[in-house]
């Protein structure tokens, strides 16, 4: 999708949401996000949820769980599909900031559009949270980010996460006895969104430690299995003397179309190592029973953010609790054989 360019800078204070935990947990540092005049509410709270692709299986989850956190804590709660659409995602803060909301969290189609989402919430004096990708106040790029700029944020640790996929991604070439000078690694994923780069190079680290002498392949795609499957597909037409491939990237939806692009092109399952991240979609290939390039998948429940999310902006705007520097949910490894047991919802 094109990057807009961010209009306005502001020097909102905010403080970098470290990932490297495996439970829901915050560290006991403090940030106030960029509504950090926002005043605790004495009466009903009010918050609106924005979410990129409201449609896809894990954000549906996520809502699921925030509107049933909500609904626990007695709290009202309008969550908002923004698509892919990040001048949308500026005027549906607008609107919820006019519409009275205490609170925003915000899953932005677009990193280049925080600075304007965080100068609103401030004119506003708008408690603000992210989940799952991060924004900068004072820039269009997260990565580019002085820490003490980037928003509090919730959701899963993309280091932990990478590093458990590179892991089972090793396991499972290691089981399959294959010749490294005959096998590539794909990573994939939409290059600028940070979270994304932090869960490809914790694989891509893991994966090298424990099966060294496989050259690896970056591939650049928009997050969507089309838009990976035809990237993938071009790179595997590239190399045409790789026997064998692994693929990997930010989320179910890269592995999937990875997968899918060498099933066309003739490759087997038993020559073909993907692990997703995500579970959602990898559960579709093991549903049928049949065999999969799919391997395995780690298993990210968007519920649980949700939840987490909505119980941590109660928390500011009832108790005056400022945001944690940090805060995030489990994940677990699943495979054909574990999934159902793990409680993945595959629709």
């Amino acid at each position: 999708m094109p990057r807009t360019s961010a209009s306005r800078a502001v020097t909102a204070a905010g403080l970098l949401l470290a990932l490297g935990a495996t439970a829901a947990c915050s560290t006991g540092q403090q940030s106030t996000g960029g509504g950090d005049q926002a005043a605790p509410v004495t009466g009903r709270i009010s918050i609106t949820y924005l979410q990129k692709q409201g449609d896809q299986e894990y954000f549906v989850g996520e809502a699921a769980g925030a509107k049933a956190k909500a609904a626990e804590l007695g709290v009202e709660l309008k969550v908002v599909n923004l698509g892919n659409d990040a001048n949308k995602t500026v005027s549906e803060v607008q609107s919820a900031i006019a519409q009275k909301s205490n609170g925003l969290i915000v899953v932005v189609p677009d990193p280049a559009v925080g600075p304007q989402v965080v100068q609103a919430a401030k004119d506003a004096k708008v408690a603000l949270l992210t989940s799952d990708d991060q924004i900068c106040a004072n820039g269009p790029d997260p990565s580019a980010c002085g820490k003490e700029n980037l928003v509090p944020r919730i959701g899963f640790s993309g280091e932990q996460m990478g590093g458990e996929v590179g892991k089972r991604a090793a396991e499972e070439f290691r089981k399959a006895g294959w010749n490294p000078a005959e096998t590539r690694t794909i990573s994939a994923w939409k290059q600028d969104v940070t979270v994304c780069g932090d869960r490809v190079k914790a694989a891509k680290g893991a994966f090298g430690a424990a099966a060294s002498g496989v050259p690896n392949i970056d591939v650049a795609t928009d997050n969507t299995p089309t838009g990976a499957q035809d990237r993938i597909a071009a790179t595997v037409t590239a190399n045409p003397g790789v026997k064998h491939w692994v693929v990997w990237g930010c989320n179910d939806e890269n592995v999937q179309g990875g997968v899918t692009a060498l099933a066309n092109a003739g490759f087997k399952a038993e020559d073909v190592i993907g692990v997703g991240l995500g579970a959602y979609l990898a559960c579709k290939d093991w549903n049928g029973g049949k065999p999969s390039g799919m391997k395995a998948a780690l298993f990210i429940n968007g519920k649980d953010v949700g939840a987490l999310a909505v119980q941590t902006m109660v928390d500011r705007l009832k108790n005056g609790k400022d945001f944690p520097a940090e805060a995030f949910a489990p994940t677990r490894m699943v495979d054909a054989a574990t999934w159902k047991d793990a409680g993945v919802s595959c629709s």
